[in-house]
Order: C-alpha cells, then sequence, then structure tokens
C-alpha cells in the first residue's frame, strides 16, 4: 500500500497480501498527514494514539512512519490543551534555516543618481518625445 507522500504503512496487517477493511483507513490517514505542516501531523497523530489507547504510539508510528518519541510528545502537547503555544509559525523561534539577506546592487559610474558623468538624463530632465535641441534645429533650416 503506497501513499501519494511515499510512506507506506508497516503495519503487520497492511503487510500480509490478504486485503483487510482498515487498509483503505490507513492509506488515507498518510495521504492526511502528507497534507499537514509537522506540528498538525503530530497531533493529529498523537490523537489517533490516544483514542487507541495501550499501543497506539506502536502501531501509529507503524502506520505513519513518525517516530514513538514524536507522537508522545504530540500526545503531551495535547494534554497541555495547545493553549499555551502561540499559533504563528511552524517551527519554534531559532529553528528552521537561516535567513538570508538580499544584497543591494552597487552603484555603478554614470547610473542616475549616484552623481557620476553618465550619460543618463535625471528625472528632473526628461526627453519629450521628438523634441530637438535648438542647435539641430538651425542647422536643418540653413
Amino acid at each position: 500500500m503506497t501513499a501519494l507522500n511515499g510512506t507506506v504503512c508497516q503495519c503487520p496487517r497492511c503487510q500480509q497480501e490478504a486485503d483487510h477493511p482498515e487498509r483503505e483507513l490507513h492509506r488515507q490517514m498518510n495521504l492526511l498527514c502528507s497534507r499537514l505542516d509537522e506540528q498538525q501531523r503530530r497531533w493529529y497523530v498523537a490523537l489517533e494514539s490516544n483514542r487507541l489507547g495501550h499501543g497506539g504510539d506502536r502501531l501509529l508510528a507503524q502506520m505513519t512512519g513518525l517516530d514513538d518519541k514524536t507522537i508522545r510528545r504530540g500526545r503531551e502537547e495535547l494534554a497541555a490543551s495547545l493553549a499555551d503555544r502561540p499559533a504563528e509559525g511552524v517551527r519554534q523561534p531559532g529553528g528552521g534555516r537561516p535567513s538570508v539577506e538580499k544584497k543591494r546592487p552597487r552603484n555603478r559610474p554614470g547610473a542616475a543618481g549616484t552623481g557620476g558623468s553618465g550619460n543618463r538624463r535625471g528625472s528632473h530632465e526628461r526627453a519629450e518625445v521628438g523634441a530637438q535641441e535648438p542647435a539641430a534645429i538651425e542647422c536643418a533650416l540653413v
């Protein structure tokens, strides 16, 4: 039995060739877990573990591929009623990959607004379409 996220239920009943009624339920649980973030997955599996009772952590670890310590942590968080935890982000402050600051481009000589001696016109010197310099007009009339 394969789920879309690649997690295969490793429970003893799903490993047998014979079909069993919970096979589709296990597939759906793995599909749902693949769509949840880390915390939500941990809490959902912990809730199911509470429902199953004794041996639930081990069975759900086999079904979902989550570590039994992760499921235990989820049960502890559920017992603390999750009200103490902020719902701002998935990771704790400082967790995850370090942020990368964007670098500002260097000012090139001659670029507008840099004071360079380029041939670009500043924003106050807008060129009008079809306008010519006065000297060019005189040359054209002669």
